[in-house]
């Protein structure tokens, strides 16, 4: 089965979505950064003008949610105030800049990052969902997170790389951002009707053999919670974040700055560990592999609470599972051991697939979930 059109848009700042609970207002802190104080202010106005719940996305970007139409402007001028929205509106749906959490000041990711926000009004117009990995560390590690263009590590220097393609064309940090920008305009060239991505549009368009040249070096393993070279690493289970208790957190154990990642672990600088029941603090937390997306009544699309079971399930199979309100499968788009798919209040459940694929069981409740978990 075909992955279902996903209504609505990639929410942004200037241009939030309406959800069950009220606005989704996405900020992309710049080069997946914020400082302490920015982190503090987060929270303050995410209690102020919205429900307290911070989401972060698997584009390792956050989400203030529950933002009333009214306070809209004014939580703007907030978050202008701590310095969370450098773009000019016009250009702010172009920043959809992935780099690896472990960026120094300098290196090839942060240049390259850099050199191209300052061009962002060259790129063409592109699909609010389509984004670039500035991934040039010592080896890639940003190769499942979603990218369309992606700029890697490879044994002979550095390449650029579409989405979908197994090699990619040498570049320099000096010359990565023309390219990204000429793969851009081709892509924008070529892609029509509801062709989103490049992957997609490389299934149907044969992309010039100059883009496809040298391999990337393989993938290396992402880092997991607990202590980190500079600071301490956690996790948001399933993606959300109480204000509460992350301003807590990072005024207990002294960080300085707080880094973003598409697989909802952040890092925290200079941290001391500490106790907390709120964050993941380990690796073997079951509650890593179990992805829910809001569900309902935050999301309109979803007919169940989704969370809340994710909890109940964590450590239940040896499989990873993926709750998803509906067969949109925002939370994951990969597959999954075990995918339950919200319908009309209850369960579907789709064996190693996707949450649009066919399911094997239909009409299971939660209950039937918590007990029968480990017979599928």
């Amino acid at each position: 089965m075909s992955r279902p059109v996903a209504k609505g848009w990639c929410p942004g700042a200037y241009r939030p979505m309406m959800s069950g609970d009220g606005l989704v207002v996405r900020i992309r802190p710049v080069f997946g950064r914020m400082t302490r104080d920015q982190v503090i202010g987060l929270c303050d106005v995410s209690q102020r003008f919205g429900s307290g719940v911070i989401d972060l996305t698997s584009r390792a970007n956050v989400q203030i949610r529950g933002v009333s139409e009214r306070d809209h402007e004014t939580l703007l001028e907030a978050l202008n105030g701590l310095d969370l929205l450098p773009d000019d509106p016009d250009l702010e749906a172009r920043r959809n800049i992935l780099l690896p959490f472990d960026w120094r000041a300098g290196d090839a990711s942060h240049v390259i990052a850099r050199n191209l926000m300052a061009r962002l009004h060259e790129l063409p117009n592109l699909p609010a969902k389509f984004g670039m990995a500035i991934d040039a560390g010592p080896a890639p590690i940003l190769t499942k997170a979603s990218a369309d263009i992606r700029v890697e590590a490879a044994d002979t220097g550095l390449i650029l790389r579409a989405d979908g393609a197994a090699t990619g064309r040498p570049v320099t940090v000096d010359s990565a951002v023309d390219a990204i920008i000429d793969l851009a305009t081709w892509f924008a060239g070529h892609a029509t009707g509801e062709m989103r991505r490049m992957k997609s549009l490389l299934a149907t368009q044969e992309l010039a053999s100059v883009w496809q040249q040298v391999a990337p070096r393989a993938t290396r393993i992402k880092d997991t919670p607990g202590p980190y070279a500079y600071g301490q690493i956690m996790g948001a289970p399933f993606g959300q974040i109480d204000a509460n208790a992350l301003r807590d957190l990072i005024e207990t154990n002294g960080a300085t700055a707080l880094r973003t990642t598409p697989w909802r672990l952040f890092l925290l600088e200079d941290a001391v560990p500490c106790e907390t029941t709120d964050f993941i603090t380990s690796a073997d937390d079951p509650r890593l592999t179990v992805d829910a997306c809001p569900g309902a009544p935050m999301c309109r699309s979803a007919s169940v609470q989704t969370r809340d079971l994710a909890s109940s399930l964590a450590g239940m199979t040896n499989k990873r599972i993926h709750i998803s309100g509906c067969s949109k499968g925002c939370a994951r788009a990969r597959p999954s051991g075990l995918t339950l798919v919200g319908r009309d209040g209850m369960f579907d459940l789709v064996k190693d697939g996707h949450a649009w694929d066919a399911p094997t069981l239909t009409g299971l409740s939660p209950d039937d979930l918590k007990t029968r978990i480990g017979e599928f």
